[in-house]
């Protein structure tokens, strides 16, 4: 989809070449090649493919070229399924135009197209520069918000783990750490991708600060400083959330190995008690003439009540012992 953005009205699909007149944003969503090449056609630009702009070089995702900055980014998309994505991002600027070039939706730009089309009409229009600096905050605001999320899920995720009354059930403890380390995954990847979004836009506003890159008024200049700290407080938090992540991955393996020793324990127990009723049955079973309870009246009784023994008093052991959970 091609759209254009004019600042004080609605986005509105390019139809006609005239439908370009007075923007100053073009939007371009999962562009087609016939789309890149009417646009490189209509601004007189070149329009960078999607190839271009997963390049991880620095030098081919910032630099300059004929007055015209080229800018790339990659950025996190969490669907509602819960899985994450990472999508590139391309920023065609000039004094007077801003062009996007996108292969996903994202709400950043959603955000900012409403707030250059609810532009008060008593204030001057959002120029090409403005657009550009409101775009880059509403998209440190998605990452912060998506941030905000992860550690709602890390919370979550820890009372879970260090609840008191952790189910005992050994099937349902068990599906419990399975579902834990699949949702431990999914925050740890979605960290890492907010964590390379995040450097992409640090990269990006470094470049712009740059004298002699692009031409920014000097409130404008203020916002970028604002917004490079708040990247800066971000990728704290992202840490601290990586962080999060590793300590309750062990803590999240070492209840499995708890469960795994659990289970020893139990065949421990099982294993021991049945050996010594198997060794009176096998020393009763032999086929000896000389043994002298084979004529003893109460013989078989003794036999049994010996078994019966020497199941209790190991049982009572393990008992005591605490390997039956809490008494």
């Amino acid at each position: 989809m091609f759209l254009a953005r004019p600042p004080g009205t609605t986005a509105h699909e390019i139809i006609d070449d005239r439908d370009i007149d007075h923007a100053a944003w073009l939007d371009l969503i999962n562009p087609t090649p016939e789309e890149l090449s009417r646009a490189q056609r209509l601004t007189g630009l070149t329009m960078p493919r999607r190839e271009e702009l997963e390049e991880i070089e620095s030098s081919s995702r910032h630099y300059k070229r004929d007055n015209v900055v080229y800018l790339s980014t990659p950025l996190v998309r969490r669907h509602d399924g819960g899985e994450t994505t990472a999508f590139p991002v391309g920023l065609v600027l000039t004094d007077h135009l801003v062009i996007t070039v996108r292969y996903s939706d994202y709400t950043a730009f959603d955000v900012t197209g409403r707030e250059v089309a609810e532009w008060p009409k008593d204030n001057a229009a959002p120029d090409a520069p403005e657009i550009m600096v409101i775009l880059l905050e509403a998209m440190i605001n998605r990452l912060a918000d998506v941030l905000e999320g992860l550690g709602r899920t890390l919370d979550d995720i820890s009372r879970k783990v260090f609840a008191a009354d952790t189910p005992r059930r050994r099937a349902r403890s068990a599906e419990m750490l399975r579902e834990t380390l699949r949702r431990l995954g999914r925050g740890g990847d979605l960290a890492s991708y907010i964590r390379d979004s995040l450097l992409g836009l640090d990269r990006m506003g470094i470049f712009l600060a740059d004298s002699g890159h692009y031409t920014l008024s000097g409130p404008l200049q203020v916002r970028m400083k604002v917004a490079g700290r708040d990247i800066a407080s971000l990728n704290d938090f992202v840490a601290q959330n990586m962080n999060k992540v590793q300590f309750l991955l062990d803590a999240t393996l070492g209840f499995i190995s708890i469960e795994q020793n659990d289970g020893m324990k139990l065949l421990t127990v099982v294993s021991f008690v049945g050996i010594a009723p198997t060794l009176i049955a096998g020393i009763y079973g032999m086929n000896f003439k000389n043994i002298p309870e084979l004529d003893w009246h109460y013989g078989y009784y003794y036999c049994l009540g010996l078994m019966a023994l020497s199941v209790i008093v190991p049982l009572g052991f393990f008992w005591r012992r605490g390997w039956f959970g809490d008494r």
